[in-house]
């Protein structure tokens, strides 16, 4: 993971060192999360059920809605996010390296490792020693916390970025907890993403 980021941070200005620096974040995720599915998982993890798409919707959008209440009230940035434009238009890749990344790879990426991984695991490690609620509390701190530390590596975070983050950590964690699934999660971290992906869209167009 910090190979990745070190890609990024020593070649900031060559063209492909933020796929590249995407690339080894992503496997450096990916291989536990392969690992871990091969040795065990709860039963009923991967489950999707309908009321999964309403988690997913309703506090995907509430969460962006908080993350814009915070950004509005610390001033930390423009009431519109905006991508990078040649000659007034969005570059023809960025389809593939800005919205599909976000809206598709990162969501079941991230949850996978940070819900069905580092939750389950701390989850199963403390759950006899100290019982459900206790064990449940610290894996969802946990497994919050390193979601904003992973997010904080490649530069410093606004205290209303980590706060917004560690909101959507703690959504997800408390889904996949009290629900056994994490499609719930995977579709909340969707939604949220996507709403950024489209606010960013309008904030292009309308610059």
């Amino acid at each position: 993971m910090l190979l990745g980021y070190a890609v990024a941070w020593l070649m900031p200005t060559t063209p492909w060192a933020a796929p590249l620096s995407t690339f080894f974040l992503w496997l450096s995720i990916l291989i536990p999360i392969v690992i871990a599915f091969r040795r065990s998982r709860p039963a009923g993890l991967l489950r999707l059920r309908p009321i999964d798409a309403l988690y997913g919707v309703a506090l995907g959008m509430l969460l962006r809605l908080m993350q814009g209440w915070l950004q509005t009230a610390t001033g930390t940035q423009p009431p519109f996010p905006s991508f990078t434009t040649f000659d007034g238009q969005l570059p023809t890749s960025w389809l593939w390296t800005e919205a599909v990344p976000a809206i598709l790879v990162a969501p079941v990426l991230e949850e996978f490792f940070f819900r069905a991984v580092i939750l389950v695991a701390v989850y199963t490690a403390l759950r006899h020693a100290f019982g459900g609620l206790a064990a449940g509390a610290a894996a969802a701190l946990v497994s919050t916390g390193l979601f904003i530390v992973v997010h904080s590596i490649g530069g410093t975070l606004t205290v209303d970025a980590a706060v917004a983050l560690g909101a959507v950590g703690l959504a997800c964690a408390l889904l996949v907890l009290l629900t056994g699934r994490i499609w719930g999660a995977v579709l909340v971290h969707l939604f949220y993403n996507a709403s950024f992906i489209a606010l960013g869209v309008v904030g292009t167009v309308a610059a």
